[in-house]
């Protein structure tokens, strides 16, 4: 019975997860907890480089437990990661790596900030991070993060003293902490920012530490701990039916696309924080310790006080509505205010309150999920009182300035549907990632607009102000439109309402390998985002390629249909690359972008503007072999890539994995962490290994040394590291210089390591048997070389290969060296055919 009772509860919390779309539906318990934290006036900020990186446990204990404001500032979006739920890399994972970042806020309780900083990929040190960052405007950020949201207590996820020790992007997270700190209250630092944010000065800086910072939990024990705070995070919510560390897990599961998804956890678990600066403590002391956290802080404070206090004192749980009198007249006090940044942020929390104690449902939905600037859409508004409240619904602000007179009494638990059209400007600006919408540098976003840094997502534009009279005190509240809908097999579905161009295109690849001098035949797709478009599609190119037909006329009848057209392009005689991107024309405006959409069921969809093209290659690469069966891991773009220079690839399920199935081909190439994410290949290495004994060839790209799902990764002795060349452009030394993979069918020579993204490789290996070779010897400055870069073995008649060169980020921008070296790997051994037949001959 008990079993039964739990599933609505559990049924509830995680269809939120799941639809993080949908509007929020706040039970009594949520409600009182809410006036708990409405009752809090005390702020707390975490600091780290990267989505994942955060505390969940502190954030969540800080947010649920202690009351306080709790914010998170990752200086990265984490686009220089991996993705093991999708093909998505570099910007469009940064995008979903944001928005797992806001699943996992709705579930711990917290906010969400950023800086501009890319995540360009493993850093060693960091000098070298903040060169690539470019430290001063960084160190901006990070003063305006923190007088923006105006932190009491400041905690670092990392050491600022330990450089060396980590990744460069988490040391320099705590060393631009540790500095802002106090350049937040010098009017002198970064005075531009004053526009937008006054000065402020934090109380205290802790590090988050930990037993094993001290070398182990034996040496811990021995340390002082006179600056030490510890917490118990593994605390239980009657309120919640969770623990504290139940809510992390949770929250921290939502980082999917890094394979962070847990079983949650439950129990005691401690937490040390360590003071930096600031105001000393005492004996003890709390984090908020000696700061006026009451309302009490602010003046005008104490008559808001009184009255919320004794709300949450006497909280009724079966009927809220009681407290409404209450709480407009605490809402009317506090819009007298002169604290703006309280008034703003507790005007926000008394507002959803107040919605939430009303049982109020308000809605603003549009008919479509998107629309173009200058068009009409129509919208319904609905507005339910299911209380006993006198509720008037006055009138309707549109931000497109259009205001509706309503006048009308809602009456209990009758609801009202107001139509009405909802027009969108030209002063409306696209739905699509800020801080994309420009190109930037290697190591920061390029973001014009001041006003927009820091936030998690460009601001929601198309709203509705729903002005109301409760107990005939007015209030407003605001809802952003949505586009609702229903799916036979998933139910009630939400969308945020999007704002897109009229036209975009796209080339489905985004790297055309040419391998001879032959035209190819390359398709372009124009999306309308309209009915009823008519225009033109042409092809921008470099002067050495030819492209026909010049162009191409588009009409298309209706919003999101597609038309597809075909262009031929026709390559130079030599090597030579360049960029294609298609021009479509309608009427007297030019659109140049591609509509990228992203729908996973645990974050919002999201609509994503990038700019539309392809890098063209002519390439100057031989090969043999023809049929290669790919395993897939993490996802990349190995096989399209592999396709592009001619081979037949087939994506083989490791299930169906069997000597006949793997008969047909020449060689197997195992995608980037497969060992560390298929369960199944454990069970089908020996049939990969005796396929490599009859002849086959086999290439395993980068797993890393934990986890790993197999006894035995090669079929000699081969054990991973951690040894990684971050360099990208490292120099790169030839161990056996007259080896056949560096020779056939393709010289190699050191113009193929020119050009490479982000790194040379990662997780090389460091220890091997004998029967391998290895080919290559590369490391970061200062030291010591790396020779497991690139591992040979003949095994049988075949050959099995390992390497950690980071192909998978290679061979989508085009890098003409990385294919020649590739198409030799799986060549290897087929000269021996070659040199067979001309024999015979």
């Amino acid at each position: 019975m008990r079993k039964h009772l739990l599933i609505p509860f559990l049924c509830a919390l995680f269809c939120g997860i799941i639809q993080a779309q949908q509007p929020v539906k706040p039970s009594t318990t949520d409600i009182y907890q809410s006036i708990q934290k409405l009752n809090f006036l005390g702020s707390v900020l975490y600091v780290a480089a990267h989505p994942d990186d955060e505390n969940t446990s502190l954030i969540s204990y800080m947010s649920n437990h202690v009351k306080a404001r709790t914010g998170y500032l990752a200086i990265t979006r984490g686009d220089g990661g991996q993705n093991l739920i999708g093909p998505e890399i570099t910007n469009l994972l940064g995008v979903i790596r944001t928005q797992e970042l806001l699943a996992a806020r709705r579930i711990d309780g917290g906010e969400q900030f950023f800086t501009r900083a890319t995540d360009f990929g493993f850093s060693k040190d960091p000098e070298e991070t903040l060169s690539i960052w470019n430290k001063n405007d960084l160190l901006s950020d990070v003063v305006l993060a923190i007088r923006k949201f105006k932190p009491d207590v400041i905690i670092n996820r990392f050491d600022h003293r330990t450089p060396g020790t980590t990744h460069g992007h988490h040391t320099s997270s705590a060393m631009l902490s540790f500095e802002a700190f106090d350049l937040a209250n010098d009017k002198s630092a970064f005075p531009d920012l004053l526009k937008i944010a006054d000065v402020w000065q934090p109380k205290r800086l802790f590090y988050n530490t930990s037993p094993w910072a001290f070398g182990s939990p034996e040496e811990f024990e021995k340390a002082d701990k006179t600056n030490l705070i510890t917490f118990d995070t593994g605390i239980y919510y009657p309120l919640k039916g969770l623990s504290n560390n139940e809510v992390s897990s949770m929250a921290s599961s939502q980082h999917l696309s890094q394979g962070f998804g847990r079983l949650t956890n439950r129990g005691s678990q401690n937490e040390y924080i360590e003071f930096l600066k600031g105001d000393a403590l005492v004996n003890n002391q709390t984090v908020f310790s000696g700061i006026d956290t009451s309302w009490n802080r602010i003046k005008g404070g104490k008559a808001i006080g009184d009255i919320l206090y004794k709300v949450e004192q006497e909280f009724n749980f079966k009927d809220p509505s009681v407290h409404l009198s209450d709480l407009m007249k605490a809402y009317q006090l506090l819009q007298s205010i002169e604290d703006a940044h309280w008034k703003t942020i507790k005007t926000k929390e008394l507002e959803s309150v107040i919605e939430a104690c009303a049982g109020l449902y308000l809605e603003a939905s549009a008919e479509t999920s998107s629309s173009t600037p200058n068009s009409k859409i129509k919208l319904n508004i609905e507005a339910l009182n299911r209380s006993n409240a006198t509720i008037e619904l006055v009138s309707l602000s549109q931000t497109d300035g259009t205001t509706l007179q309503q006048n009308s009494l809602l009456k209990q638990n009758i609801k009202q549907n107001i139509k009405t059209d909802y027009t969108i400007t030209n002063k409306e600006i696209y739905t699509t990632p800020y801080w994309l919408a420009e190109k930037g540098t290697v190591g920061m976003y390029k973001v014009d607009d001041i006003n927009l840094i820091g936030f998690p997502e460009t601001p929601r534009q198309v709203s509705v102000d729903i002005n109301l009279k409760i107990n005939n005190n007015p209030i407003t509240i605001t809802k952003h439109v949505v586009y609702r809908f229903g799916k036979p097999d998933k139910g009630e579905l939400y969308r945020p309402f999007e704002i897109i161009p009229e036209a975009s295109a796209k080339i489905p690849e985004k790297v055309i390998i040419f391998e001879n001098d032959k035209q190819k035949n390359i398709e372009i797709i124009v999306k309308a985002g309209r009915d009823n478009l008519e225009g033109f599609v042409e092809i921008n190119h470099p002067k050495d390629w030819s492209v026909t037909p010049e162009r191409q006329s588009v009409s298309i009848a209706y919003k999101d249909e597609e038309q597809r057209f075909i262009f031929t392009i026709i390559p130079p005689k030599n090597q030579n690359e360049g960029y294609i991107n298609p021009i479509i024309h309608v009427n007297d405006k030019v659109y140049t972008k591609e509509r990228i959409e992203i729908d996973y069921d645990h974050i919002p969809y999201q609509t994503v503007l990038e700019p539309s093209e392809s890098k063209i290659v002519r390439l100057d690469i031989k090969k043999k072999g023809d049929n290669i069966a790919y395993i897939a891991g993490a996802g990349d773009v190995v096989p399209e890539s592999l396709q592009q220079i001619g081979y037949h690839v087939q994506t083989i399920n490791p299930e169906n994995i069997n000597a006949e199935t793997l008969s047909r081909f020449d060689a197997v190439v195992v995608g980037i962490r497969a060992y560390n994410t298929i369960d199944e290949l454990k069970f089908k290495q020996q049939l990969l290994f005796d396929f490599v004994e009859k002849g086959g060839n086999m290439i395993v790209q980068y797993n890393t040394n934990s986890r790993l799902k197999v006894d035995k990764l090669a079929p000699y002795d081969l054990k991973l590291s951690r040894d990684r060349v971050t360099d990208e452009n490292a120099e790169v030394r030839f161990l056996n210089p007259n080896h056949p993979i560096l020779n056939y069918p393709n010289k190699i020579t050191q113009e193929d390591f020119e050009g490479w993204t982000q790194e040379r490789g990662l997780y090389y290996p460091d220890s091997w048997a004998s029967e391998f070779t290895p080919i290559l010897s590369m490391n970061d400055k200062g030291e010591t070389p790396k020779d497991g870069s690139l591992l040979v073995a003949k095994y049988g008649k075949g050959y099995y290969i390992y390497t950690g060169l980071s192909f998978f980020r290679e061979f989508p921008e085009g890098v003409s060296g990385a294919y020649r070296l590739f198409a030799n790997m799986l060549s290897i051994g087929k000269e021996d055919i070659k040199q067979a037949e001309n024999l015979k001959q």
